[in-house]
């Protein structure tokens, strides 16, 4: 059994990597196996975020007068969260793929950029393109009209070359 020392710091640390990340996702783990736990911290990671089972006090109280606050309150039953300070997006798409092949794992709400959202809203998220491919999107929105404008300046030459050649061939230049 944990002091109250060991809850203080408990509760500080959690509170610490709350204010730190802005992407949260509480979920419940009823009924999940040692090993379908060990994977989904692997999934996590792999997704560049963090998971960790939270006591449903602490949590709350660790949440207060935070932008988590709206997110942690009045919680029931077992809780964990994931989170992270980078996509996002990566790690909604790996807990729903998690999620769906394992039905132990719930999503119960989740808090994207401050804001908090329901179920409905992660699967939206999960659904969304990458950070990395809407980068590349965005680059090809921004360089196809360079790509033309060269494309269009070498047909003039190509063209050029090409009735010179016929004339050239046809004997049309003798002056």
């Amino acid at each position: 059994m944990k002091n109250k020392k060991e809850k203080q710091k408990d509760l500080d640390e959690l509170r610490a990597q709350l204010e730190a990340n802005k992407s949260i996702f509480l979920a419940g783990y009823e009924k999940m196996k040692v090993d379908q736990d060990f994977e989904l911290r692997k999934t996590v990671r792999g997704a560049g975020g963090n998971y960790k089972v939270i006591k449903n006090r602490i949590a709350e109280k660790a949440a207060e007068g935070g932008e988590a606050a709206g997110l942690l309150k009045d919680l029931k039953g077992m809780c964990a969260i994931a989170y992270t300070s980078g996509d996002p997006v990566a790690l909604a798409k790996a807990l729903t793929v998690y999620a769906k092949a394992n039905p132990a794992f719930t999503f119960k709400a989740g808090m994207v950029e401050g804001r908090v959202v329901d179920v409905s809203g992660i699967n939206q998220l999960a659904t969304l393109p990458s950070k990395e491919e809407i980068f590349s999107k965005l680059l090809y929105v921004i360089n196809a009209p360079a790509q033309q404008l060269v494309t269009a300046m070498n047909g003039v030459g190509r063209n050029l070359a090409v009735v010179i050649d016929q004339g050239v061939k046809e004997n049309k230049f003798q002056g």
